[in-house]
C-alpha cells in the first residue's frame, strides 16, 4: 500500500509495548488505527471524473469512485455543490464501490470526500472537487411556489406551478427530489401532481400550530429531461398560526369553532336547501371579503326565475372558487338553526358573520358534515386536498406511490445504506 510508513509505525510501537512490560498499554491517544490521523487515500481510489486543469464533467454522466484492487475499502462518501446541494448514492456493501443516483447539476463547483480503511482499519482520506459544464440546452424549468409569504391556517397546502409540462414519471421525480419541503416542527408529507403543470405538498395530518415552513427548490442547472433543464425558483416561507376549524353540521344547522381543540363558539347557520346542497367535506379558507355582489346567473341560475338574486353580501368568507362562503344572510335569520334555506353558502346572521370574518384567516380549515351535497373536490375548485386519505395522496407523487408508508424519503440524502451490487 501507499503508506507503508504506517504500518512500520504500529509494529514498533508493538515492540515497544513489549519492552515496557504491562505498564505502558497503547500508543498514541489509546491505540486504536481510527485514532490516528487519516491517511492520504489518493492511491487507494479511482474517480471517473476529470483531472486535468480546466476540464468539466459532463452532468449527464453518473459519479464513480473506485477502491483499486487490493487496496482497501471505501466506508463514506459525500458529494456536495458550492450551493449546499448533496448528491444522493450508493455504496457497495463490500465498500468497492460507491455511485451517484441522483443527477449533477450543470456549470456547478463541486466537493467530493471519500473516507476509506486499509486492510488494518486505518482510515484514509482523499477531497477531490471538480466542475460541471455548462447545460446544453436553454429551455428552463421553472417554479413559482405558493402561497406568498404571511401566516395561514393549519389546512393551508404548499403550491408548486410549473411553466412547462412535466409528463414522463422519472422526469417527475426528478424535479420532486429538486422540491424542499423544511418544517419546524418536521412533518411528514409527499407533493401530489395535480396536473403536468401543478403539484401540491401537505403533511399526513394538518399542519401543527404555529409551524414555520420553508420552501425552495434545488433544481437549477439539473437536467430534467432531454433539453430541459431545471431553472431558478424564488424560495418562499411561511408561517401557521393557530388550530382553527369550523365544523358545520348540515342536519343540525349548527355551526362550531375551534381553536387549538377547544369549543370556542356555536352559531346557528343555514345551509344549501334541496336542490342546491352544501358540499360535505373539508375546505380551506381562500380569502376574506367584506362585501361582495352574488348573483345568480354566476352558478347557472336563470334571471328572473324564482331562485334567482342579485345581492350586496358582507362578511364573505370565501372556501371554494365556485362561490360558495360563509357569509352574512340577514334575510334567512329566521331559518337559521332549524331549516336549509340557501343556495349552497353557509348564512348566518350579520353580527356572527362579522364575528367568524374576523376570526378566521386563509389557510384554516371549513368543514361540512351531514349535507345532502356532493363531496368536495379535491382540486381545482379550491383546496380540497384533505379530503384524499392520506395512502390515496401517496399515489400522486412520483416517489412515494406504491412504496410503504413509511417516512417520505429525503430529497437530498448524501449518501443511502450500502447495497450488494
Amino acid at each position: 500500500m501507499n503508506h507503508t510508513p504506517r504500518t512500520r509505525t504500529v509494529v514498533s510501537c508493538a515492540l515497544l509495548v513489549i519492552a515496557l512490560g504491562a505498564g505502558v498499554t497503547s500508543c498514541g491517544s489509546d491505540g486504536n488505527p481510527l485514532s490516528a490521523s487519516p491517511y492520504d487515500a489518493a492511491g487507494q481510489i479511482s474517480f471517473n471524473g476529470p483531472t486535468e486543469a480546466g476540464k468539466r464533467a459532463d452532468p449527464d454522466k453518473p459519479l464513480e469512485i473506485t477502491a483499486e484492487s487490493g487496496e482497501g475499502r471505501i466506508t463514506d462518501v459525500t458529494a456536495q455543490d458550492s450551493t449546499g446541494r448533496f448528491v444522493a448514492g450508493e455504496l457497495a456493501a463490500d465498500g468497492s464501490r460507491w455511485h451517484s443516483i441522483s443527477p449533477l447539476a450543470a456549470n456547478a463547483h463541486y466537493t467530493v470526500r471519500v473516507s476509506t480503511e486499509d486492510d488494518d482499519g486505518a482510515p484514509g482520506r482523499k477531497v477531490l472537487t471538480f466542475d460541471t459544464s455548462k447545460p446544453t440546452s436553454k429551455q428552463r424549468l421553472n417554479v413559482t411556489f405558493g402561497p406568498e409569504s404571511g401566516v395561514y391556517g393549519v389546512g393551508q397546502p404548499i403550491t408548486a406551478q410549473l411553466d412547462r409540462e412535466v409528463k414522463d414519471k422519472a422526469q417527475r421525480a426528478v424535479v420532486e427530489r429538486g422540491l424542499r419541503v423544511d418544517s419546524v416542527p418536521a412533518v411528514q408529507g409527499s407533493w401530489y401532481w395535480v396536473s403536468n403543470k401543478e403539484l401540491h405538498f401537505r403533511p399526513k395530518d394538518y399542519w401543527a400550530a404555529h409551524t414555520t415552513i420553508q420552501v425552495h427548490s434545488n433544481l437549477e442547472g439539473v437536467k430534467i429531461g432531454d433539453r430541459l433543464w431545471g431553472g431558478k425558483a424564488k424560495a418562499l416561507k411561511i408561517t401557521t398560526g393557530d388550530r382553527i376549524e369550523a365544523v358545520t353540521d348540515a342536519s343540525t344547522h349548527q355551526l362550531t369553532y375551534y381553536k387549538n381543540g377547544q369549543e370556542v363558539e356555536q352559531i346557528p347557520v343555514t345551509t344549501g336547501k334541496p336542490g342546491f346542497e352544501t358540499r360535505n367535506g373539508v375546505k380551506v379558507v381562500l380569502e376574506k371579503q367584506y362585501l361582495v355582489r352574488m348573483r345568480g346567473t354566476t352558478v347557472g341560475i336563470a334571471e328572473g326565475s324564482s331562485d334567482s338574486y342579485d345581492l350586496p353580501v358582507y362578511y364573505a368568507t370565501r372556501v371554494t372558487w365556485s362561490g360558495e362562503y360563509v357569509h352574512a344572510a340577514p334575510w334567512s335569520v329566521g331559518s337559521q338553526g332549524s331549516a336549509n334555506v340557501s343556495h349552497g353558502c353557509t348564512g348566518m346572521s350579520t353580527s356572527n358573520a362579522e364575528w367568524f370574518f374576523d376570526n378566521v384567516h386563509p389557510g384554516d380549515i371549513v368543514k361540512v358534515i351531514n349535507s345532502n351535497g356532493d363531496s368536495m373536490e379535491a382540486f381545482g375548485n379550491g383546496f380540497g386536498d384533505w379530503n384524499l386519505d392520506w395512502n390515496k395522496w401517496r399515489t400522486g407523487s412520483a416517489l412515494t406511490a406504491g412504496t410503504p408508508d413509511t417516512a417520505a424519503p429525503s430529497h437530498d440524502a448524501p449518501r443511502l445504506r450500502p447495497v450488494a451490487l
